[in-house]
């Protein structure tokens, strides 16, 4: 009998080349209900990788399978599943967070009356309650950054995938961001989160993946990457910087 976890991302051979290869032949496996973490140099593929799993970019080969549901062929039954926030939030600065949030949940077929509920309690759970009736066009980019992850969350996604979303907050926002996320796994969500906060991916990633020129060169837990870096008890920037370095040696 098969005993393997169920796969909330399995991604093989995916590659994509602009002037040259962004991502080369990754292969990456994510296991359902776990926080994992993507970190690399800038320039590394990361945020290549992510928008080709959103859907928004097509790889040049390979294949993304997605709770079993191959996101090539069958797109729109993937982001059924998917919610994808950016390092720059995309929001509608003429709607309020509630009318965004009732906007976006009927673009996936929520009953008004279901989609108010859930609008209610996202702008309630982030602390959102005092501005949920003023425009967005005014808020500084913490405030965006939550309307946009409870614009994310209203479909109740099975996987959410950030790319840098804590970069540019103040340590409140950051916090309230860090707070939900963990509740939400907490829950069975799946998380996949790029971030250059190495002491943020160390504190709450299950498991940690290191990709650089497009290739993942490490991958597992904290411990596990310590075993392999041969650091034990060093902090994760001491083994994110040791093996980058040990792939640009032997590049």
């Amino acid at each position: 009998m098969d005993n393997q976890p169920l796969a909330a991302l399995d991604i093989s051979g995916l590659s994509k080349k602009f002037d040259r290869p962004a991502v080369d032949g990754l292969n990456l496996h994510v296991r359902a209900g776990e926080f994992y973490c993507l970190l690399g140099p800038n320039g590394a593929g990361k945020t290549t990788t992510l928008r080709m799993v959103s859907g928004l970019l097509r790889p040049d080969a390979g294949s993304i399978s997605i709770f079993g549901v191959d996101a090539l062929a069958n797109p729109v039954e993937a982001k059924r599943v998917t919610a994808w926030v950016s390092d720059e939030p995309m929001i509608y600065d003429k709607l309020t967070p509630f009318e965004y949030l009732e906007f976006v949940a009927g673009l996936w077929t929520i009953g008004a009356r279901e989609a108010e509920t859930r609008a209610r309690d996202l702008i309630d759970w982030l602390g959102l309650g005092p501005h949920a009736h003023e425009r967005c066009g005014g808020f500084s980019k913490g405030m965006r950054q939550k309307v946009a992850l409870a614009g994310a969350l209203v479909h109740d996604p099975k996987l959410i995938i950030l790319d840098e979303p804590l970069t540019g907050l103040d340590a409140g926002s950051a916090r309230t961001v860090k707070d939900v996320l963990l509740q939400r796994v907490g829950k069975g969500m799946t998380v996949i989160m790029t971030t250059h906060i190495l002491e943020v991916a160390e504190r709450m990633a299950e498991r940690i993946g290191v990709i650089d020129k497009g290739r993942l060169i490490a991958n597992g837990t904290l411990e596990e990457l310590r075993a392999r870096a041969g650091r034990d008890g060093n902090t994760l920037e001491d083994i994110f910087l040791e093996l980058v370095a040990e792939q640009d040696e032997a590049a």
